[in-house]
C-alpha cells in the first residue's frame, strides 16, 4: 500500500460509523435531544390542558409547532447552506437549552400561561427550520457515501427509541417531582447536545459564490430549481408530500377510531402507539437490507405499499389486536420511507444546495400534516370514526403513484441508485 492509500484508508476510517469518531457524538446529540423534546412535547398538552379548558386554545399550542415550518422552512434551508452546520446547530441548541431552561423556570414559580407556551413553541420550531436542515446537510461530512443508509438507520432508529419508547413514561414521574422537571430536563439535554457537536471536527466551510447566490431569495430559488430537475428527488419530495397528507389524517383521529370505533380505551390507544413505535425500531433494522435487494426508490415504492395494506386494515378490521398489528407494519414501513428517502436526498443533491432540498422536503411535510389533520375529522365527522384510515389509505395509493416514474433510468452516475 502506498503512502496516499494509507492516508486515504485513515481518513475513510475516521469517517466511518465508529461510536467513538464524529457519527457516534452526533447520533449520541441527536438521540439526547429527541429525548428531551419527547419530555417537553408530552408535557406540554397536560400543562396547556390545566392552563385552560378552551379546547381551541390548546390546540393552539400544537399548531404552532407547524406554523414556523411554513414560514421559515425554506429560508432555513438557505442559511443552512450558507453557514458553518456545525457551529449553527451547537449555537442553536444553546439557545434552545436557555429558552427551554427559562421556560422550566417559569412553570416552576408558577408564571406559566398559554401565551408564553404559544410563544416558546414559535420561537424553538423557527431555531429547528435552521438546526434540521444544517443536520441533514452536515452527515455526509462525517461518513463516507456508502455509509449514509446506515447512518440514516441508526440516527432516525435512535430517536425513535429515545422519543418513542423511552421519555414518554418518564413525564408523569418527572411532573409528580415538580411541574418544571420534564422542561428543566429538556434544558440540559439541548445543552448537552451542543457541546457533543460542537467537538466534531468536519471540514472547513467553502467561501459561497458570491456574485451567482447574492440573496436568499436567489439560494431557495435555485434549490427549487435543481429539486425540480432531479426526478427522482422530485417524485420523492411530491409522494412524501401526499403521503402525510394521509398520516395528518390518521394521526389527527387515531384517538377516535379506537376509543369510538374499537370501544379500547386509553389503554386501547397506548397499544397502539406502543406498537408504532416498536414497529419503527424494526423498520430501522429492515431499511438497509431492503434497500440493497431492492434499491433505494423501490424499497420507499414497498414501504409506502405496505402502509396501504395497513391502512386498508385499520379501516375495516374492527378488533384491537388487529389494529396494533397494522400498527406495527405502518411504523415499520414509515421508518424505511424515512431512512431511504433521507439517505437519496445526501446521494443525489449536490452538497452546497442540500439544506435547501431538506429544507423543501419537510416545509411540504408540514404543510401536509394540518390539511390532512382537517380532512380527516371531517371525514370521521360525516362517514364515521374509520373513514379517515381509508381516507389515508387512498392518499398513500396516490403517492405511490406519484413515486413509480421515478423508477425509470436516469443519467448512468445514478443508474446503481434506482434499479
Amino acid at each position: 500500500m502506498t503512502a496516499a492509500e494509507t492516508a486515504r484508508a485513515g481518513a475513510d476510517g475516521a469517517r466511518s460509523l465508529a461510536w467513538r469518531g464524529g457519527f457516534g457524538r452526533l447520533w449520541s446529540a441527536a438521540v439526547l435531544s429527541s429525548f428531551g423534546d419527547s419530555l417537553r412535547k408530552a408535557a406540554l398538552p397536560l400543562l396547556a390542558a390545566s392552563l385552560t379548558d378552551d379546547p381551541l386554545l390548546i390546540a393552539s399550542v400544537t399548531a404552532c409547532g407547524y406554523l414556523p415550518w411554513l414560514a421559515f422552512g425554506l429560508l432555513g434551508g438557505a442559511v443552512a447552506d450558507r453557514v458553518d452546520q456545525r457551529r449553527a446547530m451547537w449555537r442553536v441548541d444553546v439557545a434552545r437549552g436557555v429558552l427551554v431552561g427559562a421556560f422550566a423556570l417559569a412553570v416552576a414559580l408558577g408564571h406559566a400561561s398559554i401565551g408564553l407556551l404559544i410563544a416558546l413553541a414559535l420561537v424553538l420550531t423557527t431555531l429547528q427550520t435552521l438546526f434540521d436542515n444544517a443536520a441533514t446537510a452536515l452527515l455526509p461530512a462525517l461518513v463516507d457515501r456508502a455509509d449514509l443508509g446506515g447512518a440514516n438507520a441508526r440516527l432516525l432508529t435512535g430517536q425513535q427509541l429515545a422519543g418513542g419508547l423511552l421519555a414518554a413514561p418518564a413525564v408523569p414521574f418527572l411532573i409528580a417531582a415538580g411541574p418544571g422537571l420534564p422542561y428543566a430536563a429538556d434544558a440540559v439535554t439541548y445543552l448537552v447536545a451542543a457541546a457533543l457537536v460542537a467537538s466534531l471536527r468536519v471540514p472547513a466551510p467553502g467561501d459561497s459564490p458570491g456574485p451567482a447566490r447574492a440573496t436568499l431569495r436567489s439560494d431557495i430559488a435555485h434549490g427549487l430549481r435543481v429539486l425540480g430537475r432531479d426526478r427522482v428527488l422530485r417524485g420523492l419530495c411530491a409522494a412524501t408530500a401526499v403521503g402525510n397528507v394521509g398520516i395528518g389524517a390518521l394521526l389527527a383521529t387515531l384517538v377516535v377510531l379506537v376509543t369510538d370505533w374499537l370501544h379500547a380505551g386509553s389503554g386501547g390507544y397506548a397499544a397502539a402507539m406502543t406498537a408504532y413505535a416498536a414497529g419503527s425500531l424494526v423498520g430501522g433494522a429492515l431499511a438497509g437490507r431492503l434497500a440493497r435487494r431492492l434499491g433505494r426508490v423501490r424499497a420507499v415504492l414497498a414501504a409506502g405499499t405496505a402502509q396501504i395494506a395497513a391502512l386498508v386494515a385499520m379501516g375495516t378490521v374492527r378488533d384491537i389486536t388487529a389494529l396494533t398489528a397494522s400498527m406495527t407494519l405502518f411504523g415499520a414501513m414509515g421508518m424505511v420511507w424515512n431512512v431511504s428517502t433521507h439517505t437519496l436526498m445526501q446521494e443525489r443533491a449536490p452538497a452546497a444546495a442540500l439544506g435547501r432540498i431538506s429544507a423543501a422536503f419537510r416545509t411540504l411535510g408540514v404543510a401536509g400534516a394540518p390539511l390532512g389533520a382537517m380532512l380527516g375529522g371531517a371525514a370521521a365527522a360525516l362517514r364515521g370514526p374509520n373513514t379517515p384510515m381509508l381516507l389515508a389509505a387512498v392518499l398513500f395509493a396516490l403517492s405511490v403513484v406519484v413515486l413509480t416514474p421515478a423508477l425509470k433510468p436516469t443519467d448512468t452516475s445514478h443508474h446503481t441508485l434506482i434499479n
